[in-house]
């Protein structure tokens, strides 16, 4: 029984994002899955585990563009003010196959296009 127990457990911990913070200052950010939003800092180098277990909303630095979806099994790291895949690779994203690439906009709401890539910083 606890061997089964165990097993569930690793299960569901694979099945949650990691976001790693690569930038050379600390970088908020904001979590939004389902109805429930989180906000969290992330030193550099620092990593944030276990999020996004049914996938979410992210956003960094409360910035209006940087918005982003992440899926449970993304692994993801922030450089230069933006978001990019990380892992796992997957023949169905783009860029897979070496390199990390941005990871995608966040849906857009009523009235408006998806951006094809993050949004340069001003």
């Amino acid at each position: 029984m606890s061997g089964a127990a165990a097993l569930l457990m690793s299960s569901i911990a694979a099945e949650a994002a990691s976001i790693t913070n690569r930038d050379t200052k600390d970088v908020k950010v904001t979590i939004t899955e389902g109805g429930t939003t989180a906000e969290h800092t992330i030193p550099p180098m620092g990593v944030l585990d276990k999020v996004c277990m049914k996938g979410c909303i992210v956003r960094l630095n409360d910035g209006e563009e940087d918005e982003y979806e992440v899926e449970a099994e993304d692994i993801v790291a922030i450089e230069d003010g933006f978001l990019y895949y990380d892992g796992p690779d997957s023949p169905d994203r783009p860029g897979s196959g070496g390199g990390a690439s941005p990871a995608p906009p966040a849906a857009p709401g009523p009235g408006g296009p998806a951006p094809s890539a993050p949004a340069p910083k001003n």
